[in-house]
């Protein structure tokens, strides 16, 4: 007990046995950077951006600051969340207590050497692995490791783990293993490896651009090269500067082909949605998490910290017999200063009893389990029944037994308060024989008030519950039946997680299939859980607060922290729920739904234009034509039909449930208008340029694609609102604005259409809208495979 002296301190240093660690508890900014400044789509934008920027056609590279915009949104938004999220970060022990060269001294944790003797006292967490020197009825809280919401009882030679809390007694431990060889570090280093949520809606936008990128480099030098002979070959072309008109005809095509807006729609939704649930308290570390809980089917929760806040309280207490001065002397041990937590939970159930004066007292010790004091009305003892009752069977042993067997069906820990008329009996003696009962307290972990409304909400949506703690299955089985996590009334049955098939991954998912509730989970097995339902075809979130939840929060699809826990449960997770109310996670589901449905509505919007612009860029390659319209054109096209009133859709309330099969469903509508609009287009394009001019042509486009572009948008903003009446006819005001007002039309290098192609092109409009109309009530249904009404086709 002399502890290390300074020169063994400076040789473990040199050793490099400190207890230093990564304490980081959020992404860096670098993975924030990397993430969204770094995509496949920025690159495609970016390159073309540079290829307009070099031909000095500024107006045409409009579109480079949806690069701008779409990353910043991005940056900017998990930035804010890792600000916070580090603020919640700040160590609960920042100091330890040890012993060197004979002397206590106080050092930071990050100071601790291996083989050092550090002391511990109530309230101290601690700092790191080692094993028990001595100890004074030393009780520790594991629940951030384990699960074990129980304070466990340490002696002497016992293992102690860093993250570990001491509730209870004094001790002394030589610290066994620092840095990264710990207990919670180890988790925490496997759990921190870098990943991203798999987000359907960013997966769906991935494919189209990975297809899309394939044809890109083709096309745009097919399309280059076919600009160039349309205007007298590669000569001619570089003498009289043509060659720039081919290459912004080119970056229109590959503009056109890339749904752009739909990624830049999409971080908007993901960024409003965060700001959002920042006002309820919910930090989103990862913005695409939004999206992940919509399409949750199986919510597992860790009991302590989620169902119930960790802390013991007090269910009843109930009177075996009536002895005078039994609730005073509960109430002085109610008030004890040097109490535990069992002591402090009764204080609840006397508030109003004035304490009896304590003569003298016996303080609680974890190795004899009881505690005694002496009042004027006698000597009291309480501990646990068994020990108190021994082996009689009385009538007040037996009143006392049918209670407690009572009470511990529920999951609840019962302590008995007798009374004795001899003397006190001394620390190390044995317990008088004539002990009567006198009250019996019920205590159980403190239910979270919102804990059984947000899972009857869970259960009315569908969305399946499942339990996994590492606290003991009849607990947290009767604890799961109080809170009605099958509905109310309705007993739950726990599965002692030791017994779990691990190595058996189809057994293992059969118990996942079977059981709702599991105890006794090592860090390990939850994960083990979590995969087990993944591979069931299960969309699987994870909530937790401990270190022994780091691992399955990090490997579910979603991983829900609660902002009280432990920095490493934070650091993986990708929502926080600051104040660790569960009952903000049905706003979480809503706002996940909103953004699943609505976007779901509106890709189709930019799916369309992918479509037809492909089939622009194809055709007139093969016919070596002009390009139909210049990048300035697409933007504005864009704007109007799709970027504005996709924006403006994709933020109503929309509660529908997550089906499977968002960019089939999109694709099945989006491809044959694209077919169709796209095929109209080069017929209308022909026939204007061929009669007319080459800018009467991209006017007669134009008018199309806004018309069309319009009536998509009032097929699937169905059912009709005010609000979206409206929208729609400010849309074409604004088209029409942009041919009527002079400076505008020629900055857009638009014309009025003619006499002789109004008509032509007002006719291909109006088919366009009949054709839009038929895909979308018999066409798509049939397509698709099932009968819907058009509301709900693609919604």
């Amino acid at each position: 007990m002399h502890g290390l002296t300074s020169e063994e301190v400076a040789d473990r240093r040199s050793q490099g046995l400190v207890n230093t660690v990564d304490t980081t508890t959020s992404r860096s900014f670098v993975d924030i950077l990397r993430e969204n400044v770094f995509t496949l789509f920025n690159g495609i934008l970016l390159v073309a951006l540079v290829l307009v920027l070099l031909t000095g056609r500024w107006a045409d590279a409009l579109f480079g600051f949806v690069i701008v915009i779409n990353a910043a949104i991005g940056i900017v938004t998990e930035y804010r969340a890792k600000r916070t999220l580090d603020n919640l970060a700040i160590l609960d022990a920042p100091f330890a207590r040890v012993l060197r060269d004979g002397a206590e001294q106080q050092v930071r944790l990050e100071e601790i050497v291996q083989d050092d003797v550090v002391h511990l006292g109530t309230g101290d967490q601690v700092p790191a692995d080692g094993t028990v020197l001595s100890s004074a009825g030393l009780e520790i809280d594991e629940s951030m490791l384990t699960g074990e919401s129980r304070s466990v009882h340490k002696a002497v030679d016992d293992e102690v783990l860093s993250g570990s809390s001491v509730v209870a007694g004094s001790a002394a431990f030589r610290v066994t293993r620092v840095g990264i060889d710990g207990y919670a570090n180890k988790i925490t280093a496997v759990a921190k490896q870098y990943s991203t949520v798999q987000s359907d809606l960013r997966d769906g936008v991935n494919k189209v651009l990975r297809v899309v990128s394939f044809a890109i480099v083709p096309i745009a030098l097919l399309l280059a090269w076919s600009q160039l002979r349309a205007t007298g070959g590669w000569d001619t072309a570089f003498e009289d500067g043509h060659w720039k008109d081919a290459v912004v005809a080119a970056v229109a095509g590959v503009v056109g082909m890339i749904p752009e807006g739909l990624v830049l729609l999409t971080s908007l939704n993901f960024a409003l949605a965060a700001m959002i649930l920042a006002r309820q308290k919910v930090l989103v570390q990862e913005l695409a998490a939004v999206e992940i809980l919509a399409r949750v089917d199986v919510l597992c929760l860790d009991k302590t910290g989620t169902i119930t806040d960790g802390t013991v309280s007090l269910t009843s207490l109930e009177t075996l017999a009536e002895l005078p001065g039994a609730l005073e002397a509960l109430a002085a041990i109610a008030t004890d200063r040097e109490g535990n937590a069992t002591s402090k939970a009764i204080a609840a159930g006397v508030a109003a009893v004035v304490p009896a004066q304590v003569l003298a007292a016996v303080p609680f010790s974890s190795a004899r389990k009881w505690s005694a004091l002496e009042t004027a009305d006698g000597v009291w003892v309480m501990g646990a029944p068994e020990l108190l009752l021994g082996r009689r069977d009385d009538d007040g042993a037996a009143r006392a037994r049918t209670v407690v067997a009572r009470e511990a069906g529920t999951g609840a820990r019962v302590v008995l308060l007798a009374r004795t008329d001899e003397p006190l009996p001394a620390p190390d003696g044995d317990l008088p024989g004539d002990l009567q009962p006198a009250v019996v307290a019920v205590l159980g972990e403190r239910v979270r008030p919102d804990a059984a409304q947000t899972l009857a909400y869970f259960r009315e949506q569908g969305v399946r519950t499942t339990i996994i703690s590492g606290d003991n299955p009849e607990t947290v089985a009767a604890i799961a039946t109080r809170v009605g996590l099958r509905g109310e009334g309705v007993v739950v049955d726990g599965f002692d997680a030791r017994d779990l098939p691990v190595d058996d991954p189809a057994a293992l998912a059969q118990v996942a299939r079977d059981y709702d509730v599991f105890g006794r989970v090592s860090p390990e097995q939850k994960r083990d859980l979590v995969h087990a339902l993944q591979s069931d075809g299960h969309v699987v979130a994870m909530t937790g607060d401990g270190v022994n939840d780091a691992l399955a929060l990090k490997d579910a699809d979603l991983g829900i922290a609660m902002g009280n826990g432990a920095g490493a449960s934070k650091a993986v997770a990708r929502i926080v729920l600051v104040d660790g109310a569960f009952s903000t996670l049905p706003g979480v589901l809503g706002q996940g739904r909103r953004i699943m449905a609505n976007m779901e509505r509106v890709a189709t919007l930019f799916l369309s234009k992918t479509t037809y612009a492909a089939l622009l860029a194809v055709v007139v390659v093969l016919l070596s034509w002009d390009y139909p319209f210049l990048p300035r054109h697409m933007t504005i096209i864009g704007a109007l039909t799709i970027g504005i009133p996709a924006f403006l859709l994709s933020l109503p309330p929309n509660n529908q449930r997550f089906v499977a099969g968002f960019l089939r469903r999109c694709l099945s509508f989006a491809m044959p208008v694209g077919i169709v609009v796209g095929s109209l287009v080069l017929g209308i394009y022909a026939f204007v340029w061929d009669a007319d001019s080459l800018v009467q042509g991209r006017t007669a486009v134009f008018i199309v694609l806004v018309s069309v572009g319009l009536w998509v948008v009032g097929v699937l903003a169905r059912p009709w609102q005010a609000w979206k009446v409206a929208m729609i006819v400010l849309l074409a005001g604004a088209a029409v604005g942009v041919l009527l007002v002079e400076p505008v039309r020629e900055l857009v290098s638009l014309e009025y259409p003619s006499r002789e192609s109004a008509p032509w092109i007002a006719a291909t409009a109006v088919l366009g809208c009949l054709a839009v109309e038929a895909i979308h009530r018999w066409f798509t249904p049939w397509l698709v495979g099932r009968a819907r009404t058009p509301e709900t086709l693609v919604v």
